[in-house]
């Protein structure tokens, strides 16, 4: 019954992780498009900065220590530490690592955007909106699959 709480406290973590990995970028684009000094371009600002700390950073955490106590548990009471060395678990891994990557470049890019800097384009919002989706479908299928393990 451990295991199954931490598994699902964890995808409820990742859920809300992902949805703001998938938002953010989205608002970008929109923020990017929006004019210099509106009042459309505040609004961004506070839905972004808001996003930002109330929603994906806390699940960020979450998905990380439930993350953590499922792969303890895995090891220390399931089937033993080998499994980290699996393909399945590699990937999932590297995964998580770039998830966690492109959070904190969002991270830096809201406030280069709340200083007023537009270092992105509008096109490259929507270019790369879809990035965690396909990290996800790929990390889904490693781990559902255990594949090469």
């Amino acid at each position: 019954m451990t295991y199954d709480l931490l598994r699902g406290l964890h995808i409820i973590a990742v859920i809300a992780w992902m949805a703001g990995l998938l938002y953010l970028p989205r608002l970008f684009a929109y923020h990017t498009a929006s004019a210099p000094g509106s009042e459309t371009e505040a609004t961004f600002t506070v839905m972004e900065r808001k996003l930002l700390r109330i929603i994906m950073n806390p699940a960020m955490v979450a998905a990380w220590a439930f993350g953590l106590a499922l792969v303890w548990y895995d090891g220390a009471v399931m089937r033993g530490w080998g499994f980290l060395l699996t393909p399945w678990m590699l990937t999932k891994l590297a995964g998580v690592l770039f998830l966690t990557g492109w959070h904190a470049y969002l991270g830096v890019a809201r406030r280069a955007l709340e200083a007023g800097r537009r270092d992105r384009s509008e096109r490259f919002w929507r270019m790369t909106n879809e990035l965690p989706f396909l990290a996800a479908i790929v990390m889904v299928l490693a781990v559902t699959t255990e594949f090469g393990g």
